[in-house]
Order: C-alpha cells, then structure tokens, then sequence
C-alpha cells in the first residue's frame, strides 16, 4: 500500500456500538444473504436465467486492518495501527458454492452449448482468484442488548494474488478508497508503505485454529461422497502452519464495505427503535440530509425510522 487515496475522515458513526455488541456475543455468528442467478426453462424449450435467495451462518473475523489479537498466531503481522476500516470480514473456502454469488455477473448473450459451456470455465477461472464484489448483506442479532444490525455492501474475495492479478488490485483499489490512516506524522511512512494485504491475508489464516485450517484440506463442499477423493483431501486435518499450500490454495477472506447499515433496537418492548446510515462519502455534496429527520455524521447521514 504505497499509494493509496485513503481518506483521513472520521470511523463511522455506528462502528464502535457495533463493535461493542458483535466482540460480546458467545459467538460472533452472522446470516449472509447473496443471489444466486440460476437457468430457468422456458414453454418454447430454451433457458433463461432467474434469481435466487442464498443465506448461511457465517462467523465475523473483525474488522480490516484490525485483525483481532491471538497470541497463537504465527504469521507474520502488518504494523500495528497505521490503518483502520469500518469492514466486516469473515474466511472462506474458494471451493464454497457462494463463491459465484460474490461476483457480479456479466451481461450475457442468448448463446448456448459450446458458448455456454465457455461462459463456465471463464466464472471458474474468475472465481479461483481475487476479486469480487457483488452486492451482500451480512444479519447479525445481538441476543444481550436485543439489536439486531443488518450491514449491506459488497463483498471482495481476497486470495494468495490479492496483490498480483487484476482482481486482486481492483479489490484492493475498492478497499483503499474508503480506508482510513491512523497515524499521520512522517515517523510512520515506513509503517504504511509497508502495510501489506497479502500479509494480512496470510494473518487471517494464522489467527485461526490447526483443526479450523485445516478445513481448507477437506474434500470440496457439496461433491458426493461417492466419488474418489486425491490430492491429500480429507476431513479432520490439522494444520500447524501458515504455509499450507493445499489449504492456502483454498483460503479466502471476504471483507464487506457497506454502503448501509440498519440498526434495530428491541430492547424496550414498548419502544423499539430503528436507524438508517447510509454512507455519502467524504466529499459529497450533501451537506443537507436527504431523509425528513436525517443528519450527517462524518460520511454518513443517520435518520431515525419506525422499527
């Protein structure tokens, strides 16, 4: 990250209460929506496309650039408190069906057979990479304080060529956009030239446990059990390292940049409340809210509507 257009503004007005009520819960789970586009036959014969709901239990890995601490972790860490985000993450398996959903899809031609059969191996290919970012919506209910927070965005895949291939810059091009620098003196150059996203990649990995790493050498999700398995795949593996070339291969973390956040207080019974942030930007126009209600925080209007 030696260029970079960070922005120098303010954390989200949501983030630390977020926070605050995610880091409590015995789990950190959350529900991640994404569309699935699938054929659809039509009365003449031929297939058009349709979308489909997809939801499943995912678990919060922290905040970009704020990895959280694990004294087990050995990876080689990004320097401490140089940059700072307000996207959620969570790891993946780039094997994992939800892969195509966190693309966008391309415009398509009413071509089929051999163009179709193309059109596979090129969304194959593109999802072995980095990239990304089709739009997500990532559901968490905080059970003590009776909140449930809804963070809707788009999701980037980041891979082992997060810093090489084309996907991978234009994701971390997205990212750097809306990052923020926690240090400005010009003590800390040298720390922010050298912040690095593969690194922090490869941290993600360390941060997790030998049985949750070596999940990343199971045999692919959703295939038969019926058929033959190679490659030194198998179910109940632990890996000890960070170097895992198999399980490296497969290891993803996906980082959410929101573009709202929906936040639903139910802890009065007779009162619940509800806020909508919705992110404007650091040099927007709209000194104005939009919503009746609505102010400005920083790059976020807040408004306050019916639960």
């Amino acid at each position: 990250m030696a260029t970079t257009t960070t922005t120098t503004s303010p954390p989200a007005p949501w983030r630390s209460l977020f926070l605050e009520h995610v880091q409590a819960m015995s789990s950190p789970e959350f529900v991640l929506s994404t569309v699935r586009k699938v054929p659809s036959p039509t009365s003449s014969g031929s297939s058009s496309s349709s979308y489909s709901p997809r939801g499943r239990t995912c678990i919060f890995r922290g905040l970009w650039a704020d990895l959280p601490v694990n004294p087990k972790n050995d990876a080689e860490l990004n320097p401490d408190g140089v940059w700072e985000s307000d996207f959620p993450t969570f790891t993946t398996d780039c094997r994992m069906d939800k892969m195509a959903e966190l693309w966008e899809e391309e415009e398509e031609g009413a071509g089929g057979g051999e163009e179709e059969k193309e059109k596979k191996e090129k969304i194959k290919e593109r999802i072995a990479g980095s990239g990304g970012g089709a739009r997500v919506e990532a559901m968490w209910w905080a059970k003590e304080p009776s909140v449930q927070w809804r963070v809707r965005g788009r999701g980037y895949v980041l891979g082992p060529d997060v810093e090489e291939s084309q996907g991978g810059k234009d994701a971390v091009a997205a990212l750097e956009s809306r990052m923020r620098k926690k240090k400005h003196n010009a003590k800390e150059e040298g720390g922010q030239k050298d912040w690095s996203p593969s690194r922090e990649v490869t941290a993600h990995f360390g941060n997790l446990s030998p049985m949750m790493r070596g999940t990343f050498r199971n045999p692919p999700s959703g295939t038969p059990v019926a058929l033959p398995v190679g490659g030194g795949l198998a179910l109940g593996q632990k890996v000890t390292n960070v170097t895992d070339e198999v399980a490296r291969a497969n290891f993803r973390v996906v980082v959410i940049v929101p573009d709202e956040v929906d936040r639903c207080d139910l802890s009065d019974p007779a009162r619940g409340r509800r806020w909508l942030y919705t992110y404007v930007g650091a040099n927007n126009d709209k000194s104005q809210p939009q919503a009746p209600g609505g102010q400005i925080e920083g790059e976020w209007e807040k408004v306050e509507v019916w639960p």
